[in-house]
């Protein structure tokens, strides 16, 4: 922290007719260049900060411990009651009983299929209108964006949303899970504002050298915009994997939902996924718990894993806003 050490010293007359010379005081006080925030904080709210931290961390994690525990646990285990936190009998049997079933290995595949090309669609569209609507001299930019707004601000409600989808003829097809949703205002408005920030010098340059937008957009514009985009499809990505009230409007066959209606199925009305021919006749199936929590991880895992390879981009790209040309 930085300081201002300012030394005083001060005389008083004694009794012997001399002075007597009071010893250097020396007192600190905070550099008012700085912000207070910026201070290193005292040693009481260090042990603050670690102990708030700590709990948010017990409360984050806590279920997911638990969930996973449940779903290796045997039927003993979770039969017996109480807060499982390890399993003492692992077992992998409310897994093999909901991949044999075959319903959750369909929902997983679709559900991959699903985010992949959606979000791959929806990072064109998104991608090439904010990429017009960030070029000077476009003829009708305004226009659109105020469009953009608008759709953004005055959003038209379910029933109204639902007439559109079937008068498209779109009811029971995944395409109605994507179009709705193909350009997200928000979305679009951050890859806008990083599109300008690219300073003009290396686009004008490109276009002396003859490049054309395509060109420019491909070879200049994406590569500088990895961070932005890649947090953008993280978006994207979890919108379509999470979504489920999408799935219930639009679609009415139950072999086209993807995991995470399966799961909202099996966990929320306590069906169980196992059947009794998936086991010997002596052997039980697993308890509808452990079901339930199996399902639960492979819902989530799948995000778990892509995560990790774009959390380096994702602090750079959430602020976009603040890097300047």
């Amino acid at each position: 922290m930085a300081t201002i050490r300012e030394e005083r010293s001060s005389t008083i007359p004694s009794l012997g007719g001399g002075s007597l010379v009071i010893p250097e005081v020396k007192r600190k006080r905070r550099d008012s260049n700085r912000p207070i925030w910026m201070e290193e904080p005292g040693p009481l709210m260090k042990i603050a900060k670690a102990i708030a931290l700590t709990f948010v961390t017990l409360i984050m994690v806590f279920p997911m411990v638990y969930v996973v525990a449940v779903s290796f646990s045997s039927a003993k285990d979770v039969l017996a009651g109480g807060l499982i936190l390890f399993p003492r009998n692992p077992t992998l049997e409310s897994y093999s009983a909901i991949l044999q079933g075959g319903v959750v290995t369909r929902a997983l595949q679709i559900s991959i299929l699903l985010t992949l090309f959606g979000t791959f669609a929806q990072m064109v569209f998104t991608v090439t209108l904010a990429y017009g609507l960030s070029r000077p001299g476009v003829w009708g930019s305004k226009f659109v964006l105020y469009l953009v707004l608008g759709a953004m601000i005055f959003y038209p409600g379910m029933i109204p949303s639902f007439l559109l989808i079937k008068e498209l003829g779109l009811l029971n097809t995944y395409p109605a899970l994507i179009v709705p949703g193909l350009i997200s205002a928000w979305n679009l408005i951050i890859v806008r504002n990083f599109f300008m920030n690219i300073p003009a010098d290396l686009t004008d340059a490109a276009k002396i050298d003859g490049a054309s937008d395509a060109q420019i957009l491909w070879r200049i514009i994406l590569p500088l915009s990895k961070a932005v985009l890649a947090v953008i499809a993280l978006f994207y990505g979890v919108g379509i994997w999470n979504q489920f009230f999408n799935v219930i409007l639009y679609i009415n066959d139950s072999t086209m939902w993807p995991v995470q209606n399966v799961l909202r199925q099996y966990v929320l009305m306590g069906s169980n996924l196992a059947s009794a021919d998936q086991f010997a006749p002596n052997q039980a199936p697993p308890p509808a718990q452990s079901i339930q929590m199996a399902v639960v991880v492979l819902a989530t895992v799948p995000i778990l894993i892509v995560y990790p390879f774009l959390q380096r981009y994702f602090t750079k790209g959430v602020l976009t806003g603040s890097i300047k040309g």
